[in-house]
C-alpha cells in the first residue's frame, strides 16, 4: 500500500517544507538557476506555454465582437458558449446523455482559476464531514489543487503517483475515515506532468466512491485534446444519468493554442454548478464576452486541433529516436510532457542546473512539482519534466543537447 501524505501531519519541520513547495514551481526553477549562465543558445522547456499557432478564426471573431469588450460579461457565461461546449462534450465523448447547456456548463477565466475556486465551493457544499475536511490530489500535481484546498481551510492529502500504480492516485491506499472526511478529489488525466490517463474502470472506481461518501470529483482534462494515438475519455462519461459529484474542467490553452486567452469551462453536477455559481458572481473573474465568441468559434473546429495533434506527434516522434529507452523514457498517453528519470545521473535539481549551464537546455525539476510524503520521500524527486511546446526541430535539438549532456 503506497504511503498518503497530509498537510496536517508533522507540523514542525514539515510546515517549513510545505512552505517552499507551495511556492510557483517556475520562481523556484528560476531561483535554482539564476547563479548560471548557458553556454549555448537557451532552448526552454520548462514551461508548458503552447507555441504552436494561433487559430486564423481568432482575428476576425475578435473584430467581429470588438464592441463588446464594453459589457460587463455574465458569470454564468453566454448562451452561444455554453451551447457550444454542451454540444462539443457531445461529440467528443460518449456521454450518458446531452449536457444541459442552461445548467450543467459554466465558463471560466482558463481552468486554473476554476479548479482553485471549485475546491473552495466543495468545502462548502458537501455535507458535514467525519474529522477534518479533507481534499485529496495526486502528486506530483497542478498548484492550483494545492492553494485551493489550502483557501478553504481544508486539509491538503497528497497521493504519491508514482512508475509502480501507473503514475496514477492508487485509490486502494486511502483508508475509510479519510474518504469520509473527503470533501474532493482532484483527478488529472491525462496527468501532468506524467502523462497518463484513466481508464473507464478506474473513473467508475473513483465515481462510486463519490457516491458513497459524498464528495466531489474534480476532473482536470486540460490536457485532453493532446494525444498522439488514442483519444482519453472523460469523467463525465463514467458520471451516470445525472453527472452527480463530477465536475469536469476543459481550457482551450492546450486544445487550441490559446494559453493568454484564459478561456475554459466547468461541466458536470448542476447542483454543485450552482453553488459554484454563487460564489463566482461575488469573487471570480468574469470572462469578456468576445473572447467566449472565439471559444464558440474555436469549438465548432476540429481542423485546427488535428493539425495541432499532428505537430506534437512529430516532436514525441522524435522523442521516440533520440531518447530511445534511456532515463526510463516511455512515449505518454496524453498531454505534451516528457517525464524522465535522472535519479542516477545526479537528481532532478543538479540535473536541471546541468542541463542549463551545460547546454542550454531549460527543464523543471520534479520535485518542484511535488510535495514531500510523511516519510520524507518526494514521488517527484530524480526526474525531470520537460514539455514539448517549441518548434519540432528546437525540440530536437535540446532532446539532442540533453542526451549528449547526461550521457
Amino acid at each position: 500500500m503506497a504511503m498518503i501524505a497530509s498537510s496536517g501531519l508533522a507540523q514542525g519541520a514539515a510546515d517549513a517544507s510545505a512552505g517552499q513547495a507551495e511556492r510557483s514551481p517556475f520562481v523556484r526553477t528560476t531561483e535554482l538557476l539564476a547563479p548560471y549562465q548557458p553556454a549555448k543558445p537557451l532552448i526552454t522547456l520548462s514551461v508548458g506555454e503552447p507555441q504552436h499557432p494561433v487559430p486564423d478564426f481568432v482575428g476576425p471573431v475578435l473584430a467581429k465582437h470588438t464592441a463588446e469588450f464594453g459589457r460587463y460579461p455574465m458569470a454564468k457565461g453566454i448562451e452561444p458558449f455554453r451551447r457550444a461546449v454542451a454540444t462539443w462534450l457531445g461529440s467528443r465523448f460518449q456521454l450518458p446523455r446531452p449536457v444541459d447547456p442552461e445548467s450543467e456548463v459554466l465558463v471560466l477565466n482558463g481552468s486554473r482559476e476554476g479548479l482553485f475556486f471549485a475546491a473552495i465551493t466543495a468545502a462548502r457544499y458537501v455535507a458535514p464531514r467525519k474529522g477534518r475536511p479533507a481534499v485529496l490530489m495526486p502528486n506530483p500535481f497542478y498548484p492550483a489543487y494545492g492553494a485551493g484546498a489550502r483557501a478553504a481551510g481544508c486539509e491538503q492529502i497528497y497521493l504519491p503517483t508514482t512508475l509502480a500504480n501507473g503514475f496514477l492516485p492508487d485509490l486502494d491506499a486511502i483508508d475509510e475515515a479519510t474518504w469520509a472526511r473527503t470533501v474532493a478529489f482532484f483527478i488529472a488525466s491525462p496527468a501532468n506532468p506524467q502523462g497518463s490517463v484513466a481508464s473507464r474502470a478506474y473513473f467508475t472506481r473513483l465515481k462510486q466512491l463519490a457516491d458513497r461518501f459524498g464528495f466531489i470529483i474534480l476532473s482536470d482534462e486540460c490536457y485532453s485534446e493532446i494525444y498522439t494515438r488514442e483519444a482519453p475519455g472523460s469523467m463525465l462519461e463514467c458520471a451516470g444519468p445525472d453527472f452527480s459529484n463530477v465536475v469536469a474542467f476543459q481550457s482551450l490553452s492546450k486544445r487550441s493554442n490559446l494559453p493568454g486567452m484564459r478561456v475554459g469551462f466547468a461541466a458536470g453536477d448542476r447542483k454543485f454548478l450552482a453553488a459554484f455559481l454563487e460564489l463566482r458572481n461575488v469573487a471570480a473573474p468574469q470572462v469578456p464576452v468576445p473572447l467566449q465568441h472565439v471559444a464558440v468559434a474555436a469549438y465548432g473546429d476540429e481542423a485546427h486541433v488535428e493539425e495541432n495533434r499532428r505537430l506534437y506527434r512529430i516532436k514525441f516522434d522524435f522523442a521516440d529516436q533520440i531518447l530511445g529507452n534511456r532515463y526510463g523514457y516511455k512515449r505518454p498517453a496524453g498531454g505534451f510532457c516528457v517525464w524522465l528519470d535522472v535519479a542516477d545521473r545526479g537528481g532532478d535539481e543538479e540535473t536541471t542546473v546541468r542541463l542549463y549551464r551545460d547546454a542550454g537546455v531549460r527543464v523543471i525539476p520534479g520535485s518542484y512539482l511535488a510535495r514531500p510524503q510523511n516519510d520524507g520521500s518526494n514521488p517527484g524527486a530524480g526526474y525531470i519534466r520537460l514539455a514539448l511546446v517549441s518548434d519540432s526541430e528546437s525540440t530536437a535539438e535540446a532532446m539532442h543537447r540533453l542526451v549528449e549532456t547526461l550521457g
